[in-house]
């Protein structure tokens, strides 16, 4: 797992051919707009979350942010735990984020 700033995130993703962008985030934050393309898995789901993780490629790249950053972290450490080696946690999480947002 890798905390990268927005900035660093940003040109990380952009360059990459292989990402995924995960949102852990609930249903209600997300309706206040989420990172365009991203997918959805809520990390308060518990065991769903355990099994939908595991579901993943894990040849993927994931950048997976939460609202401040502490949530998407544990998230990248779950991931690292079941075989995915390429997780990136976006620092400060969608509260600072500067790029563009999609509406739910």
């Amino acid at each position: 797992m890798a905390d990268l700033s927005q900035e660093e995130w940003t040109a990380q993703l952009k360059g990459d051919d292989n990402a995924f962008i995960l949102d852990v985030r609930t249903a209600e934050e997300i309706a206040d707009g989420y990172i365009p393309g991203a997918t959805q898995i809520d990390i308060y789901m518990g065991q769903e979350f355990m099994d939908a993780i595991k579901e993943l490629d894990t040849s993927k790249n994931y950048y997976v942010y939460c609202r401040s950053g502490n949530r998407s972290g544990q998230a990248c450490a779950i991931m690292n735990s079941v075989g995915i080696e390429n997780a990136y946690n976006l620092e400060g999480g969608f509260m600072e984020w500067e790029g563009d947002v999609a509406d739910s």
